[in-house]
C-alpha cells in the first residue's frame, strides 16, 4: 500500500471519529428544544457535553490540516468549490461555542434563552450540511481539467446530497438521544430512551435510502459489506435502548456512523472527488497528493502524536463519566 492510501484511510478515520463525537453534541444541542421541557433540563442536557464538545471539534481541525497537507488538490477544490456551506459550518461552530460559554454569564431569562436558540441552530445546520458535502464528494461535482470546481451553489443542492443531510441529521440526533439517556438520571433520561427509539426507526429508514442508492451507483463488494454492517448495528442500537440497554446502544451507534463513513469512502476510493463532467477529471489519490517525502514526515508525526491525543481524551471522557440530572443544577442565582 502507498503511502497516498495510507493516508487516504487516516483521513476517513479522522473524518469518523469527528463524526463519532461531534455527532453526538450536535445531537444534544438538537435536544434542547425537542427533550428538555424546562430550563433545569436544558442545563441538564447542555452540562452532559460542557466538558467534551470542544475536544470534539479537534477531530475537525485534524482531518482538514491533514487533508491539507496529504492532498492539497482535494483540499483546495473542495474548500474553493464548496466555499459556501463550509462557511455556514466554520459560522457555525464559532457561535456554537460562544453559546456555550456566554449562556451562563447573566441570569436574564432573554438573554439565557438567546443563546439557547444559538445551540439549537448552530447544532442543526451543520447536522444537515455535513451530510449535503459528503453526499455530492462521493456522487461527484462538477471538476474541469484544470482540478477546479466549476458547478454553482444550487448544484450542490440535489435529491442524493439532500438526502444524504437528513440522514446526518436524524442519525447524530439519534446518537445524541441515546447519549443523553446514557449520561443522565430521572425523568429525562426515560422520555431520551423512548424518543430515541422512535428517531431510531426514522433514521433506519432514511439511511437505508442512501445506502442503497450509494451501493447501487458506486459501491462494491467492500461497500456493501460496510453497508451491512451499518444496518444491523443501528437496529441493535435502536433494541439496545429499549431495553434499556444505554451503553450498548451508544456503542452500537456509534459503529452505525464509522460504518456509514466507511462505506462513503469505499465507494469514493480511488477518488476524492468524482469529477461529473469527464471521470478522467476527476480527483484521485494519485493526482492529488503531496510528495511521497511530505507523506513520509506526516506519517511519523502522526504515529507519535495520535496515542498521545486519544489517550487525553479517553482520560476526559473518564473522569466526566457520572450521570448527571435536574436534582445536581444549581439554582439560578
Amino acid at each position: 500500500m502507498e503511502l497516498h492510501d495510507v493516508w487516504f484511510v487516516l483521513i476517513a478515520v479522522l473524518w469518523t471519529g469527528y463524526f463519532f463525537l461531534e455527532g453526538f453534541d450536535f445531537g444534544v444541542g438538537i435536544l434542547t428544544k425537542l427533550l428538555a421541557r424546562n430550563r433545569p433540563e436544558k442545563r441538564v442536557l447542555i452540562n452532559t457535553i460542557g466538558p467534551v464538545w470542544d475536544g470534539n471539534e479537534v477531530w475537525l481541525l485534524t482531518a482538514g490540516g491533514a487533508t491539507f497537507a496529504a492532498f492539497p488538490e482535494w483540499y483546495a477544490t473542495l474548500f474553493s468549490g464548496f466555499y459556501l456551506p463550509l462557511l455556514i459550518i466554520l459560522v457555525c461552530l464559532i457561535v456554537r461555542g460562544v453559546a456555550f460559554e456566554y449562556r451562563a454569564k447573566r441570569p436574564e431569562e432573554n438573554w439565557q434563552r438567546n443563546w439557547e436558540q444559538a445551540i439549537f441552530w448552530t447544532s442543526l445546520i451543520p447536522a444537515v450540511l455535513w451530510g449535503v458535502a459528503f453526499g455530492n464528494i462521493v456522487r461527484g461535482v462538477k471538476i474541469d481539467g484544470n482540478m477546479e470546481y466549476v458547478g454553482t451553489f444550487w448544484d450542490l443542492l440535489n435529491p442524493y446530497a439532500l438526502l444524504g443531510g437528513l440522514v446526518t441529521l436524524t442519525l447524530f440526533t439519534f446518537h445524541g438521544t441515546v447519549f443523553v439517556a446514557l449520561k443522565t438520571v430521572g425523568d429525562i433520561r426515560t422520555r431520551a430512551r423512548s424518543l430515541a427509539v422512535t428517531l431510531g426507526l426514522v433514521t433506519a429508514a432514511l439511511a437505508l435510502a442512501f445506502l442503497i442508492w450509494t451501493q447501487v451507483d458506486t459501491g462494491d463488494g467492500w461497500s456493501l459489506a460496510a453497508m451491512l454492517i451499518a444496518a444491523v448495528s443501528l437496529v441493535g442500537a435502536i433494541g439496545a435502548v429499549k431495553a434499556g440497554r444505554e451503553g450498548w446502544s451508544f456503542a452500537l451507534s456509534g459503529v452505525t456512523i464509522a460504518a456509514a463513513v466507511a462505506m462513503l469512502f469505499l465507494a469514493l476510493f480511488p477518488n476524492v472527488m468524482p469529477s461529473s463532467l469527464d471521470p478522467a477529471w476527476s480527483l484521485t489519490v494519485t493526482n492529488a497528493s503531496s510528495s511521497p517525502y511530505t507523506l513520509k514526515i506526516m506519517t511519523w508525526c502522526a504515529a507519535i502524536a495520535t496515542p498521545l491525543v486519544l489517550l487525553y481524551q479517553g482520560w476526559t471522557y473518564w473522569v466526566f463519566r457520572k450521570r448527571i440530572g435536574t436534582q445536581h443544577i444549581a439554582d439560578a442565582h
